[in-house]
């Protein structure tokens, strides 16, 4: 069993939940809940798990908060 880490975002303009996977090419999807989000990510990354050539260039450490001055 793998764990992957998804930066989730909610599109205010569409009212969709969008979600990817830092360093996975293609590995992201969008959803109308949380819910369906993750189900549709989970089986992006199922089919993508099936290439032989597929190659992870990163790996996810974190986020930060940056605090702007203003």
């Amino acid at each position: 069993m793998k764990t992957f880490t998804a930066i989730i975002e909610k599109d205010f303009e569409t009212n969709l939940y969008v979600g990817y996977v830092p360093g996975f090419p293609c590995a992201h999807s969008q959803g109308e809940t949380l819910d369906e989000l993750q189900a549709n990510l989970q089986e992006v990354i199922e089919m993508l798990l099936e290439d032989e050539e597929l190659s992870i260039k990163t790996e996810f450490i974190g986020t930060q908060q940056i605090l702007i001055r203003s």
